[in-house]
C-alpha cells in the first residue's frame, strides 16, 4: 500500500471517529441529537487527500462541502494544523463546528460553509476580490486557485447558478469546482440527476468540464470481450438502480448486473471479490485518474470536475437510499476499525514521522503553509466633511455626494471604496462616482460611447475603476462584498466595500449577506429606494420589514437617515468600521424623496455640530424641544416630514411635542439592553434623546414595520402607539399611500391625541 492511499484510509477512519466519538462516546445528558455525516465525508475522502495532498499550493484556497467538514479536519489534524484534544470536540460548545467556519474552528478554515450553494459560490467572489487588490494596490494577495468542493445536490441552488452565469466569470480561470457526483440528496437517491445536462450547462456557461467517471478496474474490463456491452449496462441504468447494486452481496448482484449473455459472460471469469471492487470502481474513489484529471485544469477559464463517487464508500451505509445522516452502530464502528487496521480504543493516530505516510504529511505541511499576514491599518475617514447641505435633497442622492466629498477631502481612505450594484447604478444615484472612479475590469476595455454627447454616464472599464457591476442577482452582490470586506484579513488589504441595491430586494438576497457577516466579511449594504414613499411603483416595490432585518442582523450596525448631513456622517462612520479586527458591517436604507434640508435644523456652533453628529451616529437625536412636553413624537428616515408637520399642529392645538429623530433603531436597542445589563454599550444616547426628566406618551411612526419602533416606550415605560406599514403596499400618489397605511400627519396627530388624553 502507498503512502496516499494509507493517508486516504486514515482520513476515512479519523473523519468517520470525529462523528461517532460526538454521538456513542462523548456524554449526552440532553438527549437531543449530536449528529454528523458519516457518509457524506466517506464519498469525499479520496478527493480531498488527492487535493492536499498532491496538488493544492500555499495560496490556493478551498471551499469545502459543509457535510466534508469532519474530513477536513481530519487532513488538518495529519499534517500538524490541529491538536488532538479537538477531535473529540466536534458539535462540542468552543470546539469544532458542525460546518467549517472560518472565524470559529481552530484549525485552518479557508471559506465558511453551511448555507447550501453560499459557500459554494464564495470563491468565485473570492477569486474577484483578489484580482481586485492585485490590480489595485499591486500583488499582495498573490495567485492560486479557488476551489469549491460540491456536493451534487447543492447544484439545485438558484445562487449556484446565479453565479455560473454571471457574464464576468467566464474571466476568471482559477477558478476551480469538484462536485463530488453520489447521485443522492438528504432523502433519497435522485433519480433523473442528468450529468450530461449538467456538463451542457456549464459548458455553455464557458467552463472547462472534465470528468472523473470510472475508475481503472472498470475501465480495463470495458476493454475485454462483453466490455462495451458491462459500459453500456451501467451507463444507461437508472441511478436508483445502480444504488441498489452497491446493497447486493456478489452472488445477488451476478444475478442483477447482466442485462444479456455479453456481460454475463464477462463477470463469471470474475472472483467476488473483484466483481464487488468493480462495481464501486467510480472515478471520484481512484487516486491516479484524479491526478490525472486535476493535471488537465485549463487555467484560462473556470474549470468544473466531474468525479462520481459513493456515498459513504467503504462503509457499511454506502450507497444506502437514506444514509445521509445515519450513524455506524458500535458493532460496525469496531468492524470498520478491523477492516482498516485500526484501535477502536485508541483512534487518534498520527502516523509516525518517519514513515512514507507520515513524510508526506511533514511535506504537505511545508507546501502548504502560508506567510503570516499582517493587515494593513486602513486610512483614517473623517467623520464630518464640514458641508451644510441646503435646499431640498433625498438621501439617496446624499450617498452619491458624499463618496465625490471624500475623494476630495480624503483621498486615501476614498482609494479603499469600492461600490458594487446588479445593474442599477444610474436609478440609485452612483453616476457621478462611476464617472469619477471608472468600472473595475481585468483588462481595460474600449468604451464605444466616449465621444458620444448624449451619454451621461461614462461605462470607463479598466483595473484601476472602483465600481463593480454585476448582473441582475442580488445574491452575487451580496457575496462579492462579502469577500471584498474580507480582504484585510485573508491578505492584509482593507477594502471599504458598499452594495447598493433596491431596498425591496434585500430579503432576497438576506442569507447570502448574513452567510458573509458570519465568514468575516464586513461591508456596507445600502437599500434604496425604500418602503411604501415608492408609492407609485405598488406594492411589489415596496419594502416592509427591512428595518427590522437591519435591526435584528448580527454583526450589523443599521440606519435610516431623514437628512443628507445624517448620510454623510453616518456612511463617514460604517467606512471607518470596516476593515479591522473590531469592524462590523452596515445597512443603509435610503429613500428618493425630496426633503427640505433645512428641517434638520444643523446646529452652526462646532461644539453644538459635532454632538449633533455623535447623536446621529449613536441612533436619535432630539429635533424639535417643546418647554414641557405632552407628546413625544418619534419618526424616521421620509416620515421626518410628517412627525414635524404633526408637531406644528399639535401645538395650535395647545399640545407641545418633543420630536425625536431616530436613525438607528438597532444601536439604540443595543443601548437598552445595555442599560438593563443585558449586553455591552454605552448608554448615554437614551438620556440625551430620550430623557428620564422629558418622558411623555409616545408616539412612533416609521415608513417600515411599526414594532421596529415600538420598544422605545419601554425606556421611560410611557403610554405609546406605534404606527407604521404592517400590509402590502397599494399604488397611488404619496398622500394618498400615507394616508391608507395611517402614517400621514393626520394619523400621527389622532395617534398623540389618543395616546395623551
Amino acid at each position: 500500500m502507498n503512502a496516499l492511499t494509507e493517508i486516504e484510509q486514515r482520513v476515512l477512519w479519523l473523519s468517520t471517529a470525529m462523528v461517532h466519538h460526538a454521538n456513542h462516546v462523548r456524554p449526552n445528558t440532553s438527549g437531543l441529537k449530536v449528529g454528523g455525516h458519516q457518509a457524506s465525508s466517506a464519498s469525499m475522502a479520496t478527493i480531498m487527500t488527492s487535493l492536499w495532498f498532491e496538488h493544492l499550493r500555499s495560496g490556493d484556497r478551498v471551499s469545502v462541502k459543509p457535510h466534508a467538514s469532519p474530513v477536513l479536519h481530519a487532513i488538518n489534524y495529519l499534517i500538524g494544523e490541529l491538536d488532538e484534544s479537538y477531535l473529540t470536540t466536534l458539535r462540542q460548545l468552543g470546539g469544532l463546528q458542525s460546518y467549517p467556519s472560518r472565524t470559529k474552528d481552530p484549525d485552518p478554515v479557508d471559506y465558511s460553509t453551511g448555507s447550501v450553494g453560499i459557500g459554494a459560490t464564495a470563491p468565485i467572489w473570492g477569486a474577484m476580490a483578489r484580482r481586485f487588490v492585485n490590480t489595485r494596490f499591486g500583488p499582495d494577495a498573490g495567485e492560486g486557485r479557488q476551489y469549491s468542493l460540491v456536493g451534487d445536490a447543492e447544484l439545485d441552488e438558484g445562487a449556484v447558478w446565479e453565479a455560473i452565469l454571471d457574464p464576468g466569470v467566464a474571466d476568471f480561470g482559477e477558478i476551480v469546482w469538484i462536485v463530488d457526483m453520489n447521485r443522492q440528496s438528504l432523502d433519497r437517491v435522485v433519480p433523473r440527476i442528468a450529468a450530461d445536462r449538467l456538463e451542457r450547462m456549464f459548458d455553455a456557461a464557458g467552463w472547462q468540464v472534465l470528468t472523473a467517471k470510472f475508475g481503472r478496474l472498470l475501465e480495463e474490463l470495458f476493454t475485454r470481450p462483453g466490455g462495451e456491452h458491462l459500459r453500456t449496462r451501467i451507463v444507461e441504468m437508472p441511478n436508483p438502480e445502480y444504488q441498489r447494486l452497491l446493497r447486493c452481496d456478489a452472488a445477488e448482484l451476478r444475478r442483477r448486473l447482466p442485462d444479456g449473455p455479453e456481460v454475463a459472460e464477462l463477470i463469471a471469469d470474475l472472483d467476488d471479490t473483484t466483481l464487488l471492487a468493480a462495481i464501486r470502481n467510480l472515478g471520484g474513489h481512484d487516486m491516479d485518474l484524479l491526478g490525472e484529471t486535476f493535471a488537465r485544469i485549463d487555467d484560462t477559464r473556470p474549470t468544473v470536475i466531474l468525479a462520481y463517487t459513493i456515498k459513504g464508500y467503504s462503509l457499511p451505509t454506502q450507497g444506502h437510499p437514506q444514509n445521509h445522516s445515519s450513524l455506524l452502530t458500535p458493532a460496525q464502528y469496531e468492524d470498520l476499525a478491523a477492516q482498516l487496521g485500526m484501535d477502536p480504543q485508541r483512534p487518534w493516530q498520527r502516523f509516525a514521522a518517519e514513515t512514507d505516510a507520515g513524510k508526506l504529511c511533514a511535506e504537505t505541511r511545508d507546501r502548504l503553509t502560508r506567510s503570516t499576514i499582517t493587515a494593513s491599518p486602513p486610512p483614517a475617514v473623517p467623520t464630518d466633511i464640514g458641508r451644510t447641505p441646503t435646499g431640498t435633497s433625498t438621501t439617496q442622492a446624499a450617498l452619491g455626494r458624499a463618496l465625490l466629498d471624500l475623494t476630495r477631502e480624503a483621498p486615501d481612505a476614498a482609494a479603499r471604496v469600492v461600490t458594487v450594484s446588479p445593474d442599477v447604478s444610474s436609478t440609485t444615484n452612483l453616476a457621478g462616482w462611476l464617472n469619477k472612479v471608472g468600472v473595475w475590469s481585468p483588462t481595460e476595455r474600449r468604451d464605444w460611447f466616449d465621444d458620444d454627447a448624449e451619454t451621461i454616464m461614462h461605462w470607463r472599464e479598466r483595473p484601476t475603476g472602483q465600481h463593480m457591476e454585476l448582473g441582475i442577482a442580488e445574491t452575487n452582490l451580496v457575496g462579492l462584498i462579502g469577500e471584498l470586506g474580507a480582504t484585510w484579513s485573508r491578505w492584509g488589504q482593507p477594502l471599504f466595500p458598499i452594495g447598493v441595491l433596491y431596498d425591496p430586494f434585500v430579503e432576497r438576497a438576506l442569507e447570502p449577506w448574513s452567510y458573509g457577516i458570519y465568514a468575516g466579511g464586513q461591508s456596507i449594504l445600502v437599500g434604496t429606494p425604500s418602503g411604501v414613499t415608492l408609492a407609485a411603483e405598488g406594492g411589489a416595490h415596496q419594502s416592509i420589514k427591512t428595518p427590522s432585518i437591519g435591526l435584528e442582523q448580527p454583526g450589523c450596525v443599521s440606519y435610516e437617515p431623514a437628512f443628507a448631513i445624517d448620510v454623510e456622517w453616518i456612511l463617514l462612520s460604517c467606512i471607518a468600521r470596516l476593515g479591522r479586527t473590531d469592524g462590523s458591517s452596515s445597512y443603509l436604507r435610503l429613500s428618493t424623496r425630496p426633503v427640505n434640508q433645512t428641517l434638520a435644523d444643523v446646529p452652526a456652533d462646532p461644539a453644538a455640530r459635532e454632538r449633533r453628529r455623535r447623536q446621529v451616529v449613536a441612533g436619535a437625536y432630539l429635533l424639535r424641544r417643546a418647554a414641557e412636553p405632552a407628546v413625544t413624537l418619534v419618526g424616521m428616515g421620509a416620515l421626518m416630514t410628517e412627525t414635524l408637520v404633526a408637531a406644528e399642529r399639535l401645538e395650535q392645538q395647545g399640545v407641545a411635542a418633543d420630536v425625536v429623530c431616530v436613525t438607528s433603531p438597532g444601536k439604540l436597542f443595543e443601548a437598552v439592553q445595555a442599560r438593563r445589563g443585558l449586553g455591552e454599550g454605552s448608554t448615554w444616547i437614551l438620556d440625551q434623546a430620550f430623557a428620564a426628566d422629558r418622558a411623555a406618551p409616545m408616539v412612533t411612526v416609521l415608513d417600515g414595520h411599526p414594532h421596529t419602533l415600538s420598544f422605545l416606550a419601554g425606556i421611560n415605560n410611557v403610554p405609546a402607539m406605534a404606527l407604521g406599514v404592517s400590509r402590502f403596499g397599494q399604488v397611488g400618489s404619496l398622500e394618498d399611500v400615507y394616508r391608507h397605511h395611517g402614517i400621514d400627519a393626520d394619523s400621527i396627530v389622532r395617534a398623540a391625541l389618543d395616546v395623551t388624553r
